[in-house]
């Protein structure tokens, strides 16, 4: 699970400070507030980590890619490339890491969180290269492990740390080479020394953690009549939603059972799903059936109420495609993911808005196997009502602070500030930002002085 973010200068952010990820982390903010750009960068890393080009640093994507963020330049704030761009991430490991110093047999290095930060300035081609980066490997508050790989005078790179002894290699001192990507040494730099195989497990650790990174965003895709299946396993729904029923299919075909939190029944994946669009009200059954036998092509039938006809999902409001690509990722991703999902309100009933704070809070606490699945939720959201279910759970102790994070979005000249909500054990915004969902006592003035003078009119007659 992603621990921390902090952002220097890119697209709107001149410095995000540093920003605190829970379980579920919810951030809100008007129209072109960078709210977005915070997950822009995410995906760019997570498809440099999956690129097959080792040498470039950092993959800004073209048409075949998760994003495309256009150039280097695109990407600076105020498109200023005398600036490095800057980042810094942290996360918890799914299971200790251990290092050991061949040097030293007896020296063990042993941490559950890492965190890596990297620093990319414009090359002469001005495309990105790497100026520094640095792991640091935690117990629990604890650094046990520091490495820096840095670029210093004459370009010349350097590896050094605070807690551990690099031991050079026999014979000639060789000059290290660039680093791959943003985040890897390479294997002829660590081969230069005795005792530097390690940093292959941060590598390893950097991509299983972005391995795991998925993103949908606020279009999702229109619904089909028919749709069709061969028996594959999509790694997600897609960013619209276009691998939903696939992604059904696939866990219904692997057996997945799902329950929503601890003592609570298991169900299998389609049936967990449908239930779920049961409880948000908008609809009353839901399958998803093969046309034919021997045939790879299935159609999804609902009931909107228990007298209605069965029809396709073609044939019922909007609203039900729309958020099914949300609750199947939501539950379908594998353990320790984390999900990147933009505006899950979008063409849905307040009351439905409303109960998704429910759907999300059951996905950060959900059990597969009877283990936890330790997925985090990362929510753009415009909706009111999502944030007030929120707060209700919190105040109601469904939902505990340090599970959740808050966060507003606002412009400030040419950048953007992100300012962290103070919710306290009464569900209670401390901080209310102004104009949060825009001046609704304005509005409620301004109807009452309208309605006044109407009213007068009446009067005069």
């Amino acid at each position: 699970m992603l621990t921390k973010l902090h952002l220097k200068n890119f697209k709107a952010w001149k410095d995000t400070g540093p920003i605190r990820l829970a379980p579920l982390t919810v951030i809100f903010g008007a129209n072109s507030a960078g709210k977005s750009s915070l997950g822009h960068l995410l995906l760019a890393l997570k498809q440099t980590a999956q690129s097959t080009d080792r040498k470039r640093a950092l993959h800004l994507g073209d048409a075949s890619t998760l994003i495309d963020l256009g150039t280097f330049g695109d990407c600076m704030h105020g498109h200023d490339l005398a600036n490095s761009l800057e980042f810094s991430l942290g996360w918890t490991l799914p299971k200790q890491l251990e290092v050991r110093d061949p040097s030293q047999p007896s020296l063990r290095y042993l941490g559950d969180r890492l965190a890596l930060d990297v620093s990319l300035v414009a090359g002469k081609s001005g495309q990105p290269e790497v100026r520094s980066l640095r792991y640091d490997l935690s117990n629990g508050e604890n650094v046990v492990l520091d490495v820096g790989f840095s670029r210093g005078e004459n370009r010349k790179l350097s590896l050094e740390s605070e807690h551990y002894k690099f031991v050079m290699a026999d014979g000639r001192k060789w000059p290290l080479e660039e680093p791959e990507k943003f985040y890897r040494v390479s294997d002829v730099s660590m081969a230069r020394f005795k005792n530097a195989g390690f940093l292959t497990d941060f590598a390893l650790a950097t991509e299983t953690m972005l391995g795991k990174l998925s993103y949908l965003g606020p279009l999702r895709k229109h619904p089909q009549r028919t749709y069709q299946w061969s028996g594959d396993t999509p790694e997600g729904v897609g960013q619209m939603g276009e691998s939903t029923i696939a992604a059904i299919l696939a866990a219904q075909n692997a057996g997945r059972k799902l329950n929503r939190g601890p003592r609570m029944p298991r169900q299998a994946f389609a049936e967990f799903v449908a239930n779920w669009l049961m409880d948000l009200g908008v609809i009353h059954s839901f399958v998803v059936k093969v046309v034919a036998e021997g045939r790879k092509e299935y159609e999804v039938l609902v009931k909107t109420h228990a007298e209605a006809p069965e029809v396709k999902i073609t044939d019922v409001g909007f609203g039900v495609s729309q958020v099914l690509p949300v609750l199947v990722q939501a539950f379908y991703c594998p353990p320790n993911s984390t999900v990147w999902m933009e505006q899950p309100e979008i063409h849905l009933h307040p009351q439905v808005q409303a109960e998704l704070a429910d759907v999300f809070i059951s996905a950060i606490r959900s059990r597969e196997d009877g283990n936890p699945r330790g997925v985090q939720l990362i929510i753009e959201s415009h909706s009111e009502h999502f944030l007030n279910r929120l707060q209700r759970r919190i105040a109601e102790g469904e939902l505990a602070p340090e599970d959740v994070a808050i966060y507003f979005c606002k412009r400030a000249g040419a950048a953007t500030e992100i300012e962290p909500l103070d919710v306290n054990l009464y569900g209670d915004i401390e901080n209310w930002p102004p104009n949060f969902f825009g001046d609704e006592m304005a509005d409620l003035t301004a109807r009452t002085l309208a309605a006044m003078r109407l009213k007068q009119q009446e009067r005069d007659k």
